[in-house]
């Protein structure tokens, strides 16, 4: 099991200290830069006002784009269970005609 650390991230120049395992704290920082730089463009573009406002939309966005990625990869993988039913039974014709001519 892995040892837990404290790592200190900086989000819009605001310092947090978020304990992960410690070989997971290069993934945590990356996240922390992606959330920090993702604000930060929500903040510069001037449509969304305070602190709260923008982790929240920020979360909002991102919790979005996970789902939709998780959808697509479902699609993918249910479309490739129907192929691979397809083959599997394409394959079984194939065998049992062959078995008729042996016969």
């Amino acid at each position: 099991m892995s040892d837990v650390i404290t790592v200190s991230v900086n989000i819009l120049d605001k310092e947090f200290q978020v304990s992960c395992p410690a070989d997971q704290q290069a993934a945590l920082q990356d996240s922390a830069q992606h959330l920090d730089q993702r604000m930060r463009t929500m903040r510069d573009s001037g449509k969304i006002v305070g602190l709260d406002r923008l982790a929240v939309m920020a979360a909002l966005n991102t919790t979005y784009e996970l789902l939709q990625s998780q959808a697509k990869e479902v699609q993918v993988t249910e479309g490739s269970s129907d192929k691979i039913i397809r083959l599997s039974n394409k394959i079984e014709d194939a065998l049992h005609f062959c078995k008729q001519l042996e016969i």
